[in-house]
């Protein structure tokens, strides 16, 4: 995620900001040009001062902006709600406040996923127009009435992304990491897992070239999904770690593109963050000159992946250590083992078609 700033007075803003702290702006977030906005107030509408279009555009909030869950803004004469929350079929009961809340986690997750897809360049489309090829989430509560033939159980199937609204609560999430034996459970980390399904059925599945090659290093996509997972609920792999960058990937070729896909938007996202803030590290012990690390560029435009990891290994070390020194969890607790590497190396040259400049 990029670091914006506030065109009026130049003040750092962040992605989920609706105003700036220091000159109080109103604050949107154009999705067609990626970046933050001060707003001026026209005609009961908005000129974005970061859109460069003439004649100036008129911009609204999303629909959803009441809610305090979207910054995002729409033109004059399109759809109400802006291209992340098109994506929504059913969203939680906003009666209650401990839903709301909930959602609002959710919604700053999935917000911060398209806004991954849009700079990957990748296609992004709403099942409200195109049904059949289409994505779509669904925010589905147990303690709601449940919409008849959808389950709350978080997952994918063509296209339907489904996230259990309990995950937004951070006590019920923690509770479900423990009982899975999870190191890492996090909202946007389901978002960017199952939506790795989605993107396996468009740009793998129809691809011969790009099949075999999945195959090759995932292995069998068509071995039966259901008895992979029953026997890897059984008898969990003892030996993933040799190939996998989680014990959930090692169940099934396509959990394991989904979770290596997962960890490639974590990797891409945390270092464009880091390459926005100028971030390096000079560490003064012994023998430490591999962390060294000025990270300078653009992960979503830069051909060698190894480059990629060559600057985000250490920055995720050197975090680590930070969040140890608090009392937290690492930010990044796995190993990318080389098949893993070679793995997420695939991943980047597979979305390198669909960069936009």
């Amino acid at each position: 995620m990029k670091i914006f700033s506030c065109q009026q007075c130049g003040q750092t803003v962040l992605f989920e900001n609706t105003h700036c702290e220091q000159c109080s702006s109103a604050l949107g977030f154009l999705p067609d040009q990626l970046v933050i906005s001060a707003l001026t107030s026209v005609d009961n509408a908005w000129v974005a001062l970061a859109d460069k279009t003439e004649p100036a555009k008129r911009w609204y909030y999303c629909e959803n902006h009441q809610h305090q869950v979207c910054n995002w803004l729409v033109e004059e004469g399109g759809s109400t709600f802006c291209v992340a929350c098109e994506l929504n079929r059913h969203i939680p009961n906003l009666g209650k406040i401990e839903e709301r809340q909930a959602w609002q986690q959710l919604e700053f997750a999935k917000h911060r996923l398209v806004y991954s897809i849009l700079r990957l360049g990748l296609p992004l489309v709403s099942k409200k127009s195109e049904p059949e090829d289409g994505l779509s989430f669904d925010f589905i509560s147990e303690n709601n009435v449940v919409p008849e033939d959808v389950s709350a159980m978080t997952g994918h199937a063509a296209g339907q992304v489904t996230i259990n609204a309990s995950e937004g609560n951070t006590v019920d999430r923690e509770q479900m990491r423990e009982d899975m034996n999870e190191s890492y459970r996090t909202v946007i980390g389901h978002f960017r897992h199952e939506v790795g399904h989605y993107y396996w059925d468009q740009l793998i599945l129809e691809d011969d070239t790009a099949l075999a090659q999945f195959r090759a290093l995932f292995g069998d996509d068509q071995e039966d999904y259901g008895d992979a997972l029953e026997a890897h609920y059984e008898k969990p792999n003892a030996e993933w770690q040799k190939d996998y960058v989680s014990v959930y990937a090692s169940s099934h070729a396509w959990e394991d593109w989904a979770e290596t896909w997962a960890h490639y938007l974590h990797i891409v996202d945390t270092l464009e963050t880091a390459s926005d803030l100028g971030m390096s590290l000079q560490p003064v012990g012994k023998n430490s000159e591999n962390l060294a690390v000025m990270v300078n560029i653009d992960p979503y435009h830069h051909d060698n992946f190894d480059d990629i990891l060559a600057q985000y290994l250490p920055l995720t070390f050197a975090v680590n250590n930070l969040n140890r020194g608090m009392g937290q969890p690492d930010l990044y607790p796995f190993i990318l083992v080389p098949a893993v590497r070679e793995k997420l190396a695939f991943i980047h040259r597979l979305l390198k078609p669909y960069q936009v400049v």
